[in-house]
């Protein structure tokens, strides 16, 4: 694969010292949530493994650590936590397989963890451009391309089918494709192509027409949105489908709209607060901060600031250094756990400083957001 010249988000990490927090407003980062993400970057930092890993043979775990550091503007190598995301990413990279596979798990998380680690390297890559990354990403961008099913989805193990798995499966790709595409590598049309088609698939309407017209396709008129594998509708798959259409570039499609109108009811009714839990699980709020972001407008100005205050209120607060400024994560128990949890909520909190390359794109055209409000 080619790689162009890129000029992205590079320019705006902090290097040196502590990052610079931007954002538009209180309305988007508070005092309160700054001293959050410092606290679970400090937890994530003094829990961390010699090896990087957090006590995790998981890479897409692990690159989600890296990935809680670079969204808060700590590139690797440099500033106070640089030496910390630097053993992170390398012990993706001792990891990798010569096939360009990024898992040393079960095979059945072999794409899971791909994905996500692929990703992770894409936004350190355009942090601070390191020559350690490329030959990783060039391999692990054409392994994704390789193993994409005939339909235009993934299995959870690296292998090229006739169907993809789930929606699951792919979001963690397209945002892989993406990171690669936004720091100049190539990806074939394609691929991109099929898991468009792919994507949609999943998209399911909910009732009859509700007086809300988001173009001109008869689902349109119809409140819906993204699921597992076609049957129930779950925050989490409501946000992702959002999301992949996002990546690809498809930020008119009345799916992400109507997606993200579901997305929004359970924040208002489903979220919860629990002390030294993620509101929702970690696995959905990963996927709702970023769908709701890319949206942007009314949807980001109205429920970002829910979440975020969630997320604040729930983070622990303990004497024991091995919990205080953590948050469980959901799914996976122990130092994983609070791994899963901590990163995706840093992450949340720090989306409003738009340091990463993928939180540089644009949001819907002026037209689209009023008719979508």
């Amino acid at each position: 694969m080619d790689r162009r010249s890129f000029i992205g988000a590079s320019g705006t990490l902090a290097l040196a010292g502590t990052p610079v927090v931007y954002g538009e407003g209180e309305w988007e980062i508070t005092a309160e949530s700054a001293k959050s993400v410092e606290r679970g970057l400090d937890w994530l930092a003094r829990n961390q493994g010699t090896s990087g890993n957090w006590q995790s043979t998981d890479l897409g775990l692990v690159a989600l650590g890296a990935l809680a550091f670079l969204a808060a503007g700590h590139a690797p190598g440099r500033s106070q936590y640089g030496d910390t995301v630097s053993r992170a990413i390398s012990y993706i990279l001792t990891n990798a397989k010569p096939s360009g596979l990024l898992n040393i798990s079960s095979e059945g998380r072999d794409m899971y963890n791909h994905g996500l680690a692929v990703f992770a390297l894409t936004q350190a890559y355009g942090a601070v451009p390191d020559k350690r990354l490329s030959g990783a990403l060039d391999r692990g961008i054409k392994l994704i391309c390789d193993v994409q099913c005939s339909d235009g989805g993934w299995d959870y193990v690296a292998r090229r089918g006739s169907r993809g798995h789930d929606l699951s499966l792919s979001v963690m790709q397209a945002k892989a494709l993406r990171g690669a595409t936004d720091i100049g590598l190539d990806i074939p049309p394609r691929v991109i192509e099929l898991s468009i088609q792919s994507v949609r698939n999943y998209y399911r309407a909910l009732g009859p027409p509700d007086g809300k017209r988001y173009g001109n396709d008869p689902l349109a008129d119809r409140p819906g949105a993204f699921t597992y594998n076609g049957g129930r509708v779950t925050t989490a798959m409501a946000a992702a489908g959002a999301v992949c259409l996002q990546e690809f570039g498809k930020y008119d499609d009345f799916r992400i709209l109507r997606s993200l109108d579901h997305v929004a009811n359970d924040i208002q009714n489903s979220m919860q607060v629990r002390a030294g839990y993620v509101p929702f699980d970690a696995y959905t709020m990963y996927y709702v901060a970023q769908g709701l972001y890319q949206v942007g407008r009314d949807r980001w100005r109205k429920n970002y600031p829910l979440i975020r205050d969630a997320i604040v209120r729930s983070q622990s607060k303990s004497t024991s250094q091995s919990v205080d400024g953590a948050w469980e994560g959901g799914r996976v128990s122990g130092v994983p756990g609070k791994l899963f949890g901590t990163a995706t909520s840093v992450f949340a909190l720090s989306i409003p400083n738009r340091y990463l390359p993928i939180l540089q794109e644009g949001e819907f055209g002026d037209a689209q957001n009023d008719a979508a409000r």
